[in-house]
């Protein structure tokens, strides 16, 4: 029994063993399924699909239940426009400073009065500017003395007047401001008989304060009263009542009951007894999503499929747009427009093709929709700014395009906007302004694009375009240490990554990707730049001091020292794989024939002189090997013709497919053959040397 058990055990371990990587995925897509549903609102949706002026295409429909017809945003919007001006603003009137003012005034009058009658003659005048300034003050204070910018009143000119806890429906003009008050003082005083006019003017004027604010936290509550009385509806639909019949024109009325059925649909039948038949069918649609993104990347993109890091990523980015998007309907429904979901097809294309962003965000976009309100609209216009929004960065080549596709988003937007709108009501009656403020606003959040991009590299040790034109830049640090450490190698980079790159561009592939490869593989050479016949500027060579095997250490260690630096510098591992297969696990062959030659084969040990490998494994690493080797030969072609750079291109390439080499790479014969004409070409340009023509 127990060793039955322990056979049954040790073939589970098997069986997870040698299919790791399939369960591995299997468990993503499970995991990220899972966790999207447990987002999903677990709302009903009212599915059949309508629009202002257009038949009804659907069966009679009868109300299921009683529902009140609501207002349209427009009726909401007049109404409480209507009601909020006829609302009178309140105004608080400041009597902190009334007792003490009194003798303020008092007190200035008589250090001016002493001024202008030192010897206290002119009592009787002294006594009537006295009161006179005493009258005016207390007219003004019993009025008040506003601000004019805080001017807000009633249509009919009235605000309430707040005095303690007491409001007094009050003209706004009977309250002074700073100028009107000044004008009272100069008028009331002309009036005035006895009195020092200029010295009571000028007293009450250097003393006038603002009294009476607006009150805007009084005046809003009394607002937000108002509009709780205002009523959402505007009357009742019976149950069993009909709604519409079949082919009847869908009126403005008619489409408000609708809404109005549609909305109540969705908050009754939302409730615990739905929640695990929705579950279901969010389920299902779910397993079928991922069920056609795995049929897409088995049939047209199987190395994605192949690639654990890119399927993890490809599922991270759709999923901080569907989770996002999801918190937002539940909380904040009206600004579910805010959310960039172009940000998801610029990502996905910045490390795949355009094709497969398009398909990830196609099918981001139906998750979407599926619990969106009106989502057949919200597919199209998605659907349309994403198309736009890849075209435009067909070649992701500089950051500028950022905020070029940006403002293409924007204008997609606003302009699929308006135009659903139009096939829907056939007018702009109903446009939103502020929608175009999120559009604005989503648009804007597409540039973070680039800072969720290095991140993603980061995260997923994947490389994009950006990264590659950043790495092939000659300025960079490591390449110019190269270019002054080993000046010949780094020319040799330099050509072998011009005919890798025409190569590659005849065959198709990543043009970007081999020119980065082509200028680091060869790194490792800073480190004895001299034992390289290409940094060799006088006859010395330092070979001659050393044995065959030491030699042979010296070229090989090359590939090793490359890694190690190119580690060091951070460089991608999709890079470092070019310094790692550029010679494949082939011979040192220079010093290894000489070994052969003195030693003898039998007696030599060949793994001394063998590169550790592992051969190319891509199309890019192939074209590599083949363009390094080649651009190395050629150099010691004495009087190069068409003839002899023929045979040299023929013969490298030949020994190296024989030997193995592109066992690993995706690479054809053809394409081969392609590779060796589009060399030649190359090397007749380089070495100026024109083809003969038959007579």
């Amino acid at each position: 029994m127990f060793a039955t058990e322990l056979t049954i055990m040790k073939k589970i371990i098997y069986y997870i063993r040698y299919r790791y990587n399939n369960i591995y995925k299997i468990l993503l897509f499970l995991i990220a399924m899972i966790v999207m549903l447990f987002f999903f609102p677990k709302t009903a949706r009212f599915n059949q699909q309508y629009a202002q002026g257009y038949p009804w295409t659907h069966q009679n429909i009868k109300a299921p239940f009683d529902f009140a017809i609501l207002k349209t945003n427009r009726e909401l919007d007049e109404e409480k426009k209507m009601l909020l001006q006829e609302m009178i603003p309140y105004y608080r009137y400041n009597d902190s400073y009334s007792d003490s003012m009194p003798q303020l005034f008092l007190a200035s009058f008589e250090q001016h009065w002493i001024k202008v009658d030192s010897h206290n003659i002119l009592i009787e005048k002294k006594e009537e500017t006295k009161k006179a300034i005493e009258e005016i003050y207390q007219l003004l204070l019993l009025n008040g003395i506003r601000s004019q910018e805080s001017e807000r009143q009633s249509p009919q000119g009235y605000v309430n007047l707040l005095k303690g806890n007491h409001a007094t429906k009050t003209p706004l003009g009977s309250i002074y401001t700073l100028s009107t008050a000044e004008s009272m003082i100069t008028k009331s005083l002309q009036e005035k008989e006895n009195t020092d006019r200029l010295l009571a003017q000028k007293v009450l004027k250097s003393h006038l304060f603002i009294n009476v604010h607006f009150d805007e936290e009084t005046t809003v509550k009394e607002e937000e009263m108002l509009l709780t009385g205002l009523s959402l509806t505007y009357g009742m639909v019976q149950k069993g009542e009909l709604i519409i019949s079949e082919g009847e024109l869908i009126t403005a009325h008619k489409f408000q009951v609708l809404q109005s059925l549609k909305k109540e649909y969705e908050k009754q039948l939302s409730g615990n007894e739905k929640f695990y038949g929705i579950l279901l069918g969010q389920s299902i649609l779910m397993i079928f999503i991922f069920l056609a993104l795995l049929i897409y990347l088995s049939t047209f993109r199987p190395k994605i499929l192949q690639n654990n890091q890119q399927i993890l990523l490809i599922l991270v980015a759709i999923m901080i747009m569907v989770i996002p998007e999801s918190i937002i309907l539940k909380y904040y429904p009206e600004y579910v427009m805010l959310l960039p979901l172009p940000l998801l097809a610029i990502i996905i294309r910045a490390f795949f093709d355009e094709r497969t962003a398009m398909f990830i965000y196609l099918l981001t976009t139906i998750i979407i929709a599926s619990f969106v309100p009106e989502g057949f609209n919200f597919i199209i216009l998605q659907l349309i700014t994403g198309i736009i929004t890849i075209i435009s960065i067909h070649k992701l080549y500089k950051r500028s395009q950022f905020y070029l596709a940006s403002l293409w988003i924007f204008l997609s937007y606003s302009f699929i906007y308006l135009a659903l709108l139009l096939v829907t009501d056939g007018s702009l009656n109903n446009l939103e302004k502020s929608v175009f403020s999120l559009f604005a606003i989503s648009a804007g959040l597409t540039l973070l694009s680039y800072p969720v991009i290095y991140l993603f590299e980061k995260v997923f040790s994947q490389v994009t375009l950006l990264t590659l034109l950043e790495l092939s830049d000659t300025n960079n640090k490591l390449l110019r240490e190269l270019s002054q450490k080993a000046p010949g190698t780094f020319q040799h980079c330099l050509q072998v990554g011009n005919l890798a790159e025409a190569a590659i561009q005849e065959i198709g592939g990543n043009v970007l990707l081999i020119r980065a490869g082509a200028l680091y593989h060869d790194i490792g050479k800073m480190y004895n730049p001299l034992y390289f016949i290409e940094n060799q500027t006088t006859q010395v060579n330092p070979h001659d001091e050393l044995s065959y095997d030491e030699s042979a250490e010296v070229i090989i260690g090359h590939v090793l020292q490359g890694v190690s630096l190119a580690k060091k510098h951070k460089i991608p591992e999709l890079v470092i794989d070019f310094i790692r297969t550029h010679h494949g696990d082939r011979k040192a062959e220079y010093f290894y024939r000489l070994a052969v030659q003195d030693i003898g084969e039998e007696e030599l040990d060949e793994s001394l002189y063998t590169y550790p490998g592992p051969i190319p494994y891509s199309k890019e690493t192939a074209v590599l090997m083949m363009a390094d080797s080649i651009e190395a030969a050629s150099r010691s072609v004495q009087k190069p013709d068409e003839s002899k750079l023929t045979k040299l291109v023929s013969q490298i390439i030949d020994e190296q497919m024989y030997g193995g080499q592109f066992d690993n790479a995706d690479i054809t014969l053809k394409e081969i053959n392609k590779i060796k004409r589009i060399f030649i070409k190359i090397l007749l340009t380089i070495y100026h040397i024109r083809i003969e023509y038959p007579e």
